[in-house]
């Protein structure tokens, strides 16, 4: 390591090529290795500390780093979001990983890219603890003057770059809090005087009276209340428009703008407060610690400013919240706690059972027909999407259905569980009441589409005298629904596609409420004439309330349609197994073989249809409640706790998690719905108001057209 400081003594040397070398030396050989990388830079401290000679090469050239450099760029762009949008960003990130941009080491953020070229960097500086950082910077810079010995004087180079940067920062957020985006929104930003523009002119002055307070003397010095004030308004804005926008719909690129702004309050936090600690003294030591934390963000910036996997997470949080919170919303009528919602959820889920058994029925019928392959595969998409949204039409319950949108409620109940043991005892009755409403719609599902499916054979043999499924399609039926044929693999499968079609109808919810589709329905002037104003106002609010349920019902059928069509064309062992259609296929099965299964056989094909129905709940399941949780940057730490306190409530009153009580009882149990917000929205209001403010329009006249569509 003395021959790489050596260096520093030799005025021909590059400096990039020096500190590229002296970073390579701190480098550990894995960058997880954080104990090597911590000794190293203490070894270096130790020799600066020992040898004065190559301690004033390297803090010459230290300084010159900051004197000669522009290092704007390294403040108001490293770790910020640009102005280019979600999809350029997306896509420049995934040329520069492929072709690499050209640096420009005369900015000190090109410097950095350059210094720490290795994408794993980040890791072991951040992993060296601050304490190791801060020995090494107070070697290097040395004592230092405090102000009550320079009561004024130049302004350093460094400290006039943060300056620049900060009134950069300034206008770019003046410039996102006044987008149309917000606005729309946030409305109350036209009516009022907007805390983005208050702030920069705030910032503006505290920066010329700081400049002047460090360069003049006797000039006065002012303290940053008035701008903190004007900052935290802005912040409030930001948490303002961030909830609203999970109410009322939100898009990529509203996300995009959202978090940018954040980014940029933040920065603008930590700048100003570095200059504020600078004001006692005017000496590094005092602002160090901030300063180290800084570099850390910043060098993970740069090592990380190609990831997609980052960039991606921090953008779709918004919209997945809000896709989840829809889902939530749904999934609560899924959690019974009375006997006639038990009942009433068995009885929508024999209706379920009754149209999948006419689906598997056609399904066969349709593979008959000698279809060719796209063809086939579309006639079985529409059978299950059409089938699908009949069954949400008509009020009728699919079980598996029901994971999807019901962990999106426990997800939201465990947002609100701090861990007390009144919490925890709601959330477990929560989820006993989950599970006894998710038995019910499978027992009503599998308890019809069995003896449905028998029937319709008998009545088809009954009619033209042959079997409906042929005795060798018969025991290809059961061979489908045997558990040690794959069938459990191809229940995941299924699985995946209940988890992306709850996605799916939480997308189509947030596009209706963000684009205001009941809103703008209300305004075609033809459907107002042929059904009517009171017709066109049932028509609207239906669509509010169930788009996104009939939008994801007819995806889930083309996802499960497809699945067997997409293995076929890539040649991959690709297919799903669902509990109810399989219950089915073993109707209509044992009818084609007269029902002379063996035991054994019988046995094995209803264990393989609750073990297919077991898999499609677990995998869907677990799938929407990691990303509901994610969405809501939960972490729950009580998994233990909870896990004995539902074994507890399983040992003592097993029937919890089978029927709900006799009696009725006590509203809102779960912490989610004790601090549920009335459920009226602003949509609804407008649907319910009369049809002249509704529509905001006398008849007859032009409505002004709706919002346009977000863009992304």
């Amino acid at each position: 390591m003395e021959s790489t400081l050596q260096r520093f003594a030799h005025a021909g040397e590059d400096p990039v090529a020096l500190w590229t070398a002296l970073v390579g030396r701190l480098r550990p050989p894995r960058a997880s290795q954080i104990d090597k990388a911590s000794e190293n830079l203490r070894t270096l401290t130790h020799i600066l500390a020992r040898r004065t000679d190559l301690l004033a090469d390297v803090r010459a050239s230290f300084l010159r780093l900051f004197a000669e450099r522009k290092q704007v760029s390294l403040y108001v762009s490293s770790g910020l979001l640009p102005s280019t949008g979600f999809f350029s960003e997306t896509s420049s990130r995934i040329s520069r990983r492929l072709l690499p941009d050209v640096l420009d080491t005369s900015y000190l953020r090109d410097m950095v890219s350059a210094v720490f070229h290795r994408a794993d960097d980040e890791i072991w500086v951040n992993g060296i603890a601050d304490e190791v950082w801060l020995d090494f910077l107070a070697t290097l810079v040395g004592e230092e003057t405090p102000m009550a010995e320079i009561d004024a004087g130049p302004l350093p180079p460094a400290l006039a770059e943060i300056l620049e940067a900060l009134r950069v920062l300034s206008y770019h957020v003046s410039a996102i809090g006044l987008d149309p985006e917000l606005v729309r929104i946030d409305p109350n930003l036209e009516e009022y005087e907007s805390p983005f523009l208050a702030q920069n002119a705030e910032l503006l002055t505290y920066l010329e009276h700081y400049s002047a307070w460090w360069t003049t003397l006797g000039a006065l010095v002012t303290d940053d209340a008035h701008l903190t004030v004007m900052l935290a308004q802005c912040d409030e804005v930001l948490q303002r428009v961030r909830k609203r926008a999970t109410k009322i719909g939100t898009s990529l690129t509203l996300t995009f703008k959202l978090e940018r702004l954040r980014q940029h309050l933040d920065r603008i936090d930590e700048l100003v407060s570095m200059l504020q600690e600078l004001r006692e003294r005017r000496m590094l030591q005092d602002v160090a610690p901030r300063a180290v934390r800084l570099f850390k963000t910043l060098v993970r910036a740069e090592c990380r400013k190609n990831h997609l996997t980052d960039y991606w997470g921090k953008n779709v949080e918004i919209l997945s919240l809000r896709m989840t919170e829809s889902a939530s919303k749904t999934g609560e009528k899924y959690i019974t706690s009375t006997r006639s919602e038990y009942f009433g959820i068995l009885g929508s889920a024999m209706l379920g059972g009754l149209i999948i058994a006419c689906m598997a029925g056609m399904k066969v019928v349709l593979g008959k027909q000698g279809l060719a392959p796209l063809n086939e595969m579309l006639a079985f998409c529409l059978n299950y999407g059409l089938g699908f949204v009949l069954i949400h039409v008509l009020g009728g319950t699919v079980a598996t259905k029901q994971p999807a949108m019901t962990a999106n409620a426990i997800a939201a109940s465990i947002g609100e569980a701090r861990g007390h043991t009144r919490d925890l005892e709601a959330l477990a009755d929560l989820i006993a009441r989950t599970v006894r409403s998710q038995l019910a719609a499978i027992l009503g599902n599998i308890g019809v589409a069995i003896p449905v499916a028998i029937l319709i054979g008998l009545a088809i043999q009954s009619a033209t005298g042959a079997h409906f499924v042929t005795p060798e399609k018969a025991h290809d039926l059961l061979g489908e629904v045997d558990p040690r044929s794959g069938a459990l693999f191809f229940a995941a499968v299924a699985g995946v596609c209940l988890f992306l079609s709850g996605l799916i109808a939480g997308y189509y919810d947030n596009l209706s409420a963000y684009n205001r589709i009941p809103e703008r329905l209300l305004q075609l002037r033809w459907p107002r004439r042929l059904l009517g104003e009171a017709r066109m106002l049932r028509v609207a609010s239906y669509v509010e309330n169930n788009l996104g349920a009939l939008a994801g019902n007819f995806f889930f059928g083309f996802l499960l349609g497809g699945a067997t069509a997409l293995g076929v064309l890539f040649g991959l062992p690709l297919d799903i197994r669902h509990i109810a259609f399989s219950s089915a296929y073993v109707g209509y099965a044992a009818t084609a073989l007269d029902f002379s299964l063996p035991w054994q056989a019988a046995t094995l094909a209803l264990g393989g249809v609750l073990l297919i129905g077991l898999v499609n709940l677990a995998v869907s399941f677990s799938l929407t409640l990691s990303v509901a949780m994610r969405a809501r940057r939960i972490s729950f730490a009580q998994g233990q706790n909870l896990g004995r306190l539902l074994l507890q409530r399983l040992l003592r009153r097993p029937q919890d998690f089978l029927l709900p009580p006799l009696r009725n009882p006590a509203p809102a149990t779960s912490p989610a719905e004790a601090s549920k917000e009335a459920p009226l929205t602003e949509t609804r209001a407008a649907l319910t108001a009369s049809p002249k403010s509704a529509l905001g329009t006398a008849p007859g006249t032009t409505p002004p057209i709706g919002e346009p569509p977000p863009n992304g």
